[in-house]
C-alpha cells in the first residue's frame, strides 16, 4: 500500500480515497483487473465525488487538499487503465492556476475547474526537452503575438480552455489563457496506439496568434521555479499512472498463477513462476517508495522536488513496461490475446515511459545534479 504522507495523520483519508476510487473505477484491491478495452470515465461523476477540485481552495468550491491526494487518484486511474481528462484539468490545469498571481479571473477558473466545466489542457514540454514551448513578442499596440508549438499535450482534444506556457518579451515564464478556436492557433489530435490516452499538438506558426495583455497571467514568486514545478507535476502524474498499471499487472499475474494449472497443479507452485512473481513484487515495491517520496516532496513544495520526481519517473517508467511485458509472458498464450486485456496496460505503460521525459533523460539529469563541479 503506497503512503503519500509523512505520518499517519492522512493515511486513513488516503485509504478511504483509494477505496472509493477502486469502487468507482471498477477494480478490486488485490484482484485481477477486468479491463479489456479503453473505457471513458464519467466526467460528471468525477466532479460529483470531488476529485476535480481536490486542490482547489475550499472558498472556491474545492476540497482544499494537496497534490498528495491527487496522486492517490492518479495511481488508481492508472490501475484501472481509465480514460479521462483528469491529468489535463485537475492536475496540470489546476496546478497552473494555483501557481498564478491571485485575480478575479483566476479564481473564477479555479471555481469552474472544480465543477468540471470547462476542461483544461496545458501546453508545456512533454518530452525529453524541458524548454518552454511558446514565446511572446510585443505587437506595438499593447498586445502580443504568440508563436511556438507544444506537442503531445494531454487531453487537448477535450479541452475548452488552453493554458500555454510561454516566455514574455523579457524572457520570463508566463501563462497565456486562450481557447482552442483562437485565430492563429492550430490544434491537431495525435492518434497513438494507447487508446486510453488523448494527446494533441497545439501550435501558433506563421503570423502567430494575437494575444491581448489581459490574457497573459504571471506566476507568483519565482516564475522559473513555478514553471519547473508545473513540469514536475506532469512527471509525477505519469509516474503515479505507471505505478498503478504495474500494480494491476502484478495482481493479475499472481491471481492467474493461482488458478491456471499445468501438469495437474497451479503454475504458481513452480519455482520459476514464483521467482518471476517475486521479482515483479520487488519492482513494484521499490516504485511505490520512490513515487511516495516524490508525491510528498511536490505536495510540500520542496525546492528539490525535481530530483525526487526524476528518480520516481526514471525507475517506474521503465519498470512498468517490463512488468507488463513479464505479465504477458506469465499468462502464457492467452496473455498475447486481446481477451486478457494485458495489451491495454502494456501500451499505456509504453506511452507513459516516454511522456514527460524518458527514463534515460531523467537519469541523465540526475547524473548532472550529483556529478558536482568538474575538476581541472
Amino acid at each position: 500500500m503506497i503512503d503519500f504522507t509523512e505520518g499517519a495523520d492522512l493515511a486513513e483519508l488516503h485509504d478511504e480515497l483509494r477505496a472509493v476510487a477502486r469502487d468507482l473505477l471498477g477494480t478490486a484491491a488485490g484482484g485481477a483487473p477486468a479491463v479489456k478495452e479503453a473505457t471513458p470515465v464519467d466526467w460528471e461523476q468525477l466532479a460529483a465525488v470531488g476529485w476535480l477540485g481536490l486542490e482547489v481552495p475550499e472558498e472556491l468550491g474545492g476540497a482544499g487538499a494537496s497534490l498528495a491526494e491527487a496522486a492517490v487518484v492518479l495511481t488508481e486511474l492508472g490501475r484501472a487503465a481509465a480514460r479521462s481528462s483528469y491529468l489535463g484539468t485537475a492536475v496540470l490545469g489546476v496546478g497552473a492556476l494555483l501557481a498564478l498571481e491571485p485575480s478575479a479571473g483566476r479564481d473564477e477558473l479555479l471555481r469552474a475547474a472544480a465543477t468540471g466545466a470547462p476542461r483544461f489542457a496545458v501546453g508545456l514540454a512533454t518530452g525529453d526537452d524541458e524548454d518552454i514551448p511558446f514565446h511572446l513578442r510585443a505587437d506595438g499596440r499593447g498586445g502580443f503575438t504568440l508563436r511556438g508549438e507544444a506537442r503531445f499535450v494531454p487531453d487537448l482534444a477535450e479541452a475548452e480552455r488552453l493554458l500555454l506556457l510561454a516566455r514574455d518579451p523579457d524572457g520570463q515564464p508566463v501563462v497565456v489563457l486562450t481557447e482552442p478556436g483562437r485565430p492563429g492557433l492550430d490544434v491537431v489530435d495525435v492518434p497513438v496506439l494507447d487508446a486510453t490516452r488523448s494527446l494533441g499538438d497545439v501550435s501558433a506558426a506563421g503570423a502567430g496568434a494575437v494575444v491581448s495583455a489581459d490574457q497573459v497571467a504571471r506566476f507568483r514568486g519565482d516564475p522559473w521555479a513555478a514553471a519547473r514545478g508545473l513540469r514536475d507535476r506532469g512527471v509525477l502524474a505519469t509516474a503515479c499512472d505507471s505505478l498503478g498499471a504495474a500494480e494491476a499487472m502484478l495482481d493479475a499475474t499472481v491471481a492467474y498463477a493461482r488458478v491456471r494449472e499445468q501438469f495437474g497443479r497451479p503454475i504458481g507452485s513452480f519455482q520459476a513462476v514464483q521467482h518471476a512473481c517475486a521479482d515483479l513484487f520487488v519492482a513494484v515495491s521499490v516504485g511505490r517508495e520512490l513515487v511516495a517520496a516524490a508525491a510528498r516532496a511536490c505536495a510540500a513544495g520542496d525546492q528539490d522536488a525535481g530530483r525526487a520526481v526524476a528518480m520516481a519517473k526514471s525507475y517506474v517508467g521503465g519498470a512498468a513496461v517490463e512488468i507488463a511485458g513479464k505479465a504477458m509472458q506469465l499468462h502464457g498464450g492467452i496473455g498475447y490475446t486481446w481477451e486478457a486485456g494485458i495489451h491495454v496496460y502494456l501500451k499505456r505503460c509504453v506511452l507513459g515511459r516516454a511522456l514527460f521525459g524518458t527514463p534515460a533523460a531523467h537519469r541523465a539529469r540526475l547524473a548532472e545534479r550529483f556529478a558536482g563541479p568538474r575538476r581541472g
